[in-house]
């Protein structure tokens, strides 16, 4: 269920001040930000990614999500996961006939029909393979902030974003994006080149 929400939308002429303006409401919160940021990332696939990953056991959530690429036949990511008294990230993608070479610096965690995981001791290396892999297209990464967004946060906040039916005008395409428990904000890309910035934020009703 979609928890009760506020809603307030802004839109902005220019891309300064659209950033600006989202940094301003981030604060200290968790932020997510476009690898490509004339390309963003389609949140329109972002929600089916989110729901199968975490049907079939791939994605847990309490995963904090370092990076992730959501696209309309596949999907890659970078958690952060608690492993007995350590935090490791594990890149988790598709499994293609023809994969980047294997990281010397992480170790396979399983390679099954369909997906592909490696697991690294460090993020850095993490981070590089997820790259490697994806060519950053279409992708988000955790930057500027003191810890990556949980994916609980990401998909709940997500669900009440796309609650209500956008217009044929507005445009899916993230370019940045904060995640808190109670409450997100996400800066989308014009959808046309004359078309402005949108900031939506959404956040718990309270009472």
């Amino acid at each position: 269920m979609v928890p009760a929400t506020s809603r307030q939308t802004r839109t902005f002429e220019d891309r300064a001040d659209a950033l600006a303006h989202f940094f301003l409401r981030a604060g200290e919160a968790p932020r997510l930000l476009a690898y490509d940021d004339a390309v963003g990332c389609p949140l329109d696939q972002g929600l089916a990614a989110i729901e199968w990953t975490g049907a079939v056991g791939i994605l847990a959530q309490d995963d904090l999500i370092h990076a992730a690429r959501l696209g309309a036949d596949a999907a890659a990511a970078v958690v952060e996961r608690k492993d007995a008294d350590q935090r490791v990230f594990i890149y988790f993608g598709p499994r293609m006939d023809a994969p980047p070479a294997d990281p010397y610096e992480g170790t396979l965690l399983y390679d099954e029909p369909g997906v592909r995981a490696y697991i690294f001791a460090q993020r850095v290396h993490a981070i590089a393979h997820f790259l490697r892999a994806t060519h950053g297209l279409g992708a988000v990464i955790s930057m500027l902030g003191r810890r990556a967004p949980e994916l609980r946060h990401i998909r709940r906040w997500l669900q009440a974003l796309f609650a209500e039916p956008a217009a044929d005008t507005a445009s899916t395409q993230m370019l940045a994006g904060w995640f808190a428990t109670g409450s997100a904000g996400v800066v989308f890309l014009p959808r046309h080149p004359d078309a402005p910035y949108t900031y939506c934020e959404v956040g718990a009703e309270e009472g």
